[in-house]
């Protein structure tokens, strides 16, 4: 699911090579924590948050195929408590 959110995180912004996406586990739950280029988050947030709605849903679509749970996190690298933040249990 790694190659999936980061084809479709890739195909919407405007420099694709500054776009890395970690891939955390947490039990049945996995994180995916996008970081973009800071000009290219507004793409992938979109109006009203949209566009970032609509990845989210296609990844929780797959990854419940699998039993698992996704969450996906879209930031910049500069911003800080990932890893305080994550799926609350």
């Amino acid at each position: 699911m790694l190659e999936l959110v980061e084809f479709l995180v890739k195909s919407l912004v405007d420099q694709p090579d500054r776009v890395t996406v970690e891939e955390v586990r947490r039990g049945d739950t996995v994180v995916y924590r996008v970081q973009p280029d800071p000009a290219d988050v507004g793409k992938l947030i979109g109006r009203q948050g949209r566009v970032a709605n609509a990845i989210r849903q296609v990844v929780q679509s797959a990854a419940s195929a699998h039993q698992l749970r996704a969450v996906v996190d879209i930031g910049t690298s500069s911003r800080t408590g990932w890893e305080r933040r994550g799926p609350r249990d």
